[in-house]
């Protein structure tokens, strides 16, 4: 299969060109034109497939419910907004509910025989969290870190977390976050009450990333930088960012953008089961009720009313990061693509358009909706099938 368009993302840029596709891979670029062609995309844009490592579920499914019907359905159906690879995330739970979200995904996962967005691994988000930037984080399942249960959780995922978020400044001699990040697991810190001093030695044991920058951390202050500021100074260490203009004033967002440069910034959804649900609804988050807000964002029903994650498309906050918070384009697309596949290590066949790479493909219009998603050389329409 040929498609080609006059729009192109190879090389940082956008050049007229044609790729070929055999089974999942690409095996060949040519020049726009060259041959003939199964699909001619015009000026719609080719971009990379969107990798999100930091989502909880969609659907009316969480990480945590570990039903295997819901995990299907979220994966069959995300390519609808550009996403060809994700890392199903979980929030902090009991042991038992944690262990049993693990042995699902990984159950899927190895099983390998479903469609639509490949799963890469698990993002394990807590329970190894600080209680004061805990936000929707349920306190009562909230725990130090302890290298033996990671173990037990990871015995569960059958060595598939991925990435761990974690408040490394609890964690006693650092032997979690050196545990984790010498054993194939990203450690990100977050849900954390960080120092920049104390942020600065949790890098230099192993922490490779941030989680949801500006949200659930330590603040900056010009005389106390914390762990916004670790985040800013530290440009050679990744920060998520939740780019739906809800977590975070796009003003800030183009601050750390450019702090970090083009090569560091990992945008995520953070996004909930209640995404492709109605404003207004009502669901469960690590069992506390939620509610979803007319501008898609989700909050807790008790007490302070937090923020508790998002209902975010990707293509969507592509569209925010470029036109209102006036990212270079490089900069949000690379957020999304290769500074993503570069973190966990897998830029070897995703995050851009190159022969031998994975054949993940999106077409956006002008207006960045989603004309086409290509999943491993399937292409995915509106309704989820595989053609």
């Amino acid at each position: 299969m040929i498609i080609q368009s006059k729009k192109v993302w190879i090389a940082g840029q956008f050049i007229p060109a044609q790729i070929d596709v055999e089974k999942d891979k690409i095996v060949g670029i040519y020049d726009y034109g060259e041959k003939t062609v199964d699909k001619d995309y015009g000026e719609n844009r080719i971009v990379p497939g969107f990798i999100d490592i930091h989502c909880h579920g969609a659907y009316s499914f969480d990480t945590n419910d570990a039903q295997p019907e819901g995990l299907l359905n979220w994966v069959k159906h995300i390519p609808g907004e550009g996403v060809t690879a994700l890392y199903p995330t979980t929030i902090t739970q009991s042991k038992e509910v944690l262990s049993e979200a693990c042995e699902n995904v990984a159950n899927v996962l190895e099983k390998g025989d479903y469609e639509g967005a490949e799963i890469m691994g698990i993002h394990f988000e807590g329970p190894f969290l600080d209680m004061q930037y805990k936000g929707a984080q349920p306190p009562e399942h909230i725990r130090k870190p302890n290298v033996d249960e990671f173990k037990e959780f990871q015995k569960a995922a059958r060595g598939h977390i991925k990435i761990m978020t974690m408040a490394t400044e609890h964690d006693d001699d650092f032997k979690l976050t050196e545990y984790a990040s010498q054993n194939g697991v990203m450690v990100s810190m977050g849900h954390s009450g960080a120092t920049y001093e104390q942020a600065v030695m949790g890098v230099a044991h192993g922490a490779k990333s941030m989680t949801h920058v500006f949200n659930g951390m330590s603040p900056f202050h010009h005389r106390n930088p914390g762990l916004v500021g670790a985040a800013m100074r530290m440009r050679d260490v990744y920060g998520e960012c939740i780019c739906d203009g809800n977590h975070s004033n796009l003003n800030a967002v183009n601050d750390l953008f450019m702090a970090k440069g083009r090569d560091h910034m990992i945008m995520i959804t953070d996004a909930l089961m209640a995404k492709g649900c109605p404003i207004g609804s009502h669901h469960m988050f690590g069992g506390h009720e939620i509610e979803i807000y007319p501008d898609g964002s989700a909050h807790l029903i008790e007490g302070v009313k937090s923020l508790a994650g998002s209902t975010l498309h990707v293509n969507h906050g592509l569209k925010l990061l470029v036109e209102e918070a006036l990212i270079p384009f490089d900069y949000a697309l690379n957020s999304c693509t290769l500074n993503p596949a570069r973190a966990l290590g897998i830029d070897d066949r995703k995050g851009k358009i190159c022969t031998g790479h994975d054949a993940d493909l999106v077409v956006l219009d002008p207006n960045y909706d989603v004309v086409d998603t290509y999943c491993r050389g399937k292409l995915h329409v509106k309704d989820g099938d595989a053609k």
